[in-house]
C-alpha cells in the first residue's frame, strides 16, 4: 500500500516512515502542508497520515482540501488529547486519530484496521444495496447522504455512513459502545468512547429535528446505543 506521511518534525517522519517500510508499505514524504497537497495529488495515495499542527497550511487545511476531492482515509496525529480538535476533524473527515508521543507498534496497529476497513468497503460496495431504507431513514449509499422522512439529503462523513449504516442494519437492537467502535474505527479500543460521543453529537446533528432530545438515536445507559427507525410517540 502506497501511504503518504505528513510531519514537520523531520526526526519522527523518519521514523514514521521507517517503521511503515518495515512493514512493507510504500511510504512518501512530506514536511508542509503545501507540499503534501501536491503529493496526494500527483501520486494518490491509499492512507494519508497527517499532523494537525503543521506551520502555514496547517493539518486541517490539507483535510479539506483532501475531502474536497477524495474520501481516502487520513490519520491525523495530534499532541495532546484535545477535544477541540477531534470535534474539527470529525467534522472535516478524518477516519482517525492517534496521540503523541505513541510507538510503532501502535502506529502499525492503526493502521492495518484503516487499510483493512477500506478493503471491506470496497468489497462490500460491489454487493452493497444501492440505499438502506428503515422508517423513517434512507441511507444512500453512492452519495454517502441521508434523509429523513424523504427530506433533503444530507452528506455524511466517512466515519458517520459506517455509524449510521452499523446502526440501522441493527434497527431496534441495543449496540454496546465496544462494539460500535470496533466496527466504526476497525480495532476495540476504550479510549475511543470520548470520539465515539462526538461521532454521535455530530450525526445527530444530520438526523434529528432536536439533537438534544433524540427521537430516532437514542442512548441507552450503561450500555451504549440503539436506533429507531421511526419515533415511537413524542
Amino acid at each position: 500500500m502506497k501511504i503518504l506521511v505528513v510531519d514537520d518534525d523531520l526526526e519522527l517522519l523518519g521514523l514514521i516512515s521507517f517503521a511503515l517500510r518495515q512493514a512493507g508499505h510504500l511510504v512518501l514524504e512530506a514536511a508542509t502542508g503545501n507540499v503534501a497537497l501536491e503529493t496526494f495529488d500527483r501520486e494518490a495515495p491509499d492512507l494519508v497520515i497527517l499532523d494537525v499542527n503543521l506551520p502555514g497550511l496547517n493539518g486541517f487545511e490539507v483535510l479539506r482540501q483532501i475531502r474536497e476531492q477524495a474520501a481516502t482515509p487520513v490519520m491525523l496525529l495530534t499532541v495532546l488529547d484535545n477535544e477541540e480538535d477531534e470535534v474539527r476533524g470529525l467534522d472535516l473527515g478524518a477516519d482517525d486519530y492517534l496521540t503523541k508521543p505513541f510507538s510503532p507498534r501502535t502506529l502499525l496497529a492503526r493502521v492495518r484496521a484503516l487499510l483493512r476497513r477500506g478493503e471491506t468497503d470496497h468489497a462490500e460496495g460491489q454487493a452493497k444495496e444501492r440505499a438502506y431504507i428503515a422508517g423513517d431513514l434512507k441511507l444512500e449509499v453512492e452519495n454517502q447522504s441521508v434523509s429523513v422522512q424523504a427530506g433533503t439529503p444530507v452528506r455524511l462523513t466517512n466515519l458517520e455512513f459506517r455509524l449510521l449504516h452499523f446502526l440501522l442494519v441493527n434497527a431496534d437492537h441495543t449496540l454496546p459502545a465496544e462494539r460500535l467502535t470496533q466496527y466504526v474505527w476497525g480495532y476495540p479500543g476504550g479510549d475511543d468512547r470520548q470520539i465515539l460521543k462526538q461521532l454521535m453529537h455530530r450525526l445527530r446533528h444530520k438526523v434529528e429535528r432536536n439533537p438534544a432530545e433524540p427521537e430516532y438515536i437514542l442512548t441507552v445507559a450503561g450500555i451504549g446505543y440503539t436506533l429507531r427507525p421511526a419515533p415511537h410517540g413524542g
